[in-house]
């Protein structure tokens, strides 16, 4: 990112010591007692609401039961058997809008168990120290090919994996993880565990990995379906909006998840070039994530421009008052017009007033104001490149730009099944993904039976 570096984008704002400080571990794990205390804060509902809100569907009161009686390990089992990513959602997951949200103990008097920690607690020692509690079942002698190495992708492998299959992910990127290792805020998931998460659900064997290769540019959908018994997609979004501006691609306007992918990977964070005012413009995670980092990192004044209300935004009520209480401002109710240059550089961004009409049509109210800035982050959302992805978009249904599935992630096609950020009306989070991953790898399982069964 040199082409950044200029007066007012530098690197090294901070020193190595309060970068460190800053990106140090959002929540701290809990140590023995605290844990034994939050346990025993939990009602064990028999209708538990708040293994309902879970999107993967785990037995919480289950799990936090066998913390009490010190059986970490049959508690990591209960979490993983759901969830084989539940370390890393232990850390990501928006527990305060699902299973935190609906605890039984979330009162104006009381507050909720917390069990995101308590989930975090439970699986530490097992994913840390590679403590493999899954064994795969016999050899099928089918083979399935997974398309991308995020959070679904590897869901749907491990299963797949442990109901004796053989697995081979072929991903773009140099490491597996997806957005866990390449897009989520650093001082979310520290000290390297996204990986180490990885290597632990490789660690049941008869997955191999084929990291560089792009669906596309190496190999085409076709090609994979004739070499392999059955396909799961789950390539996620590759292209972001763009902001439909003239200058738009003017010096200074930077993609924020290209920006958060540096950080996450970036070995001396302080190397990082960032502005001294900064404008981020989106309303979702993204937009939270690299607006803190930003501020983390040493800006002045960073500001979340929003083009609809606090209620409309993409990120919870509970990262709003993150951001804000990291020192960001959010502005609600501004959409971009028109983008400012100062000899062909960014310098700030006009915006137009919005407000909602009477029929609650998002409209622009005629009033305008500008703010400035160093470095804008465009964070409005992201897409599937169908361009770039081969013949995928010629014999795949698709709806809104992605892919159309059934209840079990399967596709238009009888052998291909999807899951993540890629397909149609799917949530923006990890939970949701695993979730995909596992459902899509269970029907993948009975139909790679049925073929075996019958003589195919």
């Amino acid at each position: 990112m040199t082409d950044m570096l200029q007066a007012d984008i530098k690197p090294g704002r901070l020193s190595d010591a309060e970068i460190e400080i800053n990106f140090s571990d959002m929540h701290p794990p809990l140590r023995r007692p605290e844990a034994l205390v939050e346990a025993d804060r939990c009602y064990f509902c028999f209708d538990a609401p708040c293994t309902t809100a879970c999107p993967t569907g785990i037995d919480i009161p289950g799990f936090i039961q066998k913390i009490r009686s010190n059986n970490l390990k049959g508690s990591a089992y209960t979490i993983l058997s759901e969830n084989i990513m539940g370390g890393m959602c232990s850390r990501v997951c928006p527990t305060e809008v699902l299973c935190e949200e609906v605890c039984v103990r979330n009162t104006l008097e009381d507050k909720p168990v917390r069990i995101g920690l308590l989930q975090r607690y439970a699986t530490q020692a097992t994913v840390e120290d590679n403590q493999q509690l899954f064994q795969r079942q016999q050899e099928s002698g089918k083979s399935v090919a997974v398309v991308g190495g995020g959070p679904a992708s590897l869901s749907c492998a491990h299963r797949l994996a442990s109901l004796g299959h053989r697995v081979t992910v072929l991903d773009a990127a140099d490491k597996l993880g997806g957005l866990n290792e390449y897009g989520i805020a650093a001082y979310k998931a520290t000290q390297g565990f996204a990986q180490r998460e990885v290597n632990y659900i490789l660690g049941i064997g008869g997955i191999d990995v084929r990291n560089g290769v792009a669906l596309g540019t190496n190999f085409s959908l076709t090609e994979v379906r004739e070499e392999y018994d059955a396909v799961f997609l789950g390539f996620g979004l590759g292209g972001v909006n763009e902001l439909g501006l003239e200058n738009d691609q003017a010096e200074g306007i930077v993609d924020a998840v290209e920006y958060i992918s540096q950080l996450r990977q970036a070995s001396h964070k302080s190397t990082l070039p960032v502005g001294r005012k900064v404008l981020v413009i989106g309303g979702g995670m993204t937009a939270i994530d690299v607006a803190v980092q930003s501020k983390r990192l040493g800006a002045e004044q960073v500001i979340i421009a929003y083009r609809r209300g606090q209620q409309q935004m993409g990120a919870s009520e509970h990262e709003q008052d993150f951001a804000q209480t990291s020192g960001v401002s959010i502005r609600y109710w501004l959409a971009p017009s028109r983008v400012l240059l100062n000899e062909g550089r960014v310098s700030g961004v006009c915006f137009d007033y919005t407000r909602l009409d009477d029929n609650g049509k998002l409209e622009r109210s005629g009033d305008s104001c500008e703010l400035e800035a160093d470095i804008v982050f465009k964070a409005i959302g992201q897409k599937v490149l169908w361009g770039a992805l081969g013949d995928s978009a010629e014999v795949l249904e698709t709806k809104a730009g992605r892919i159309e599935v059934d209840e079990h992630r399967k596709t238009s096609l009888a052998d291909v099944w999807a899951g993540g950020d890629c397909i149609f009306g799917g949530e923006d989070l990890t939970v949701s993904a695993v979730q995909d991953g596992k459902l899509a790898a269970m029907n993948m399982d009975r139909f790679l039976r049925q073929r075996n069964g019958s003589g195919e």
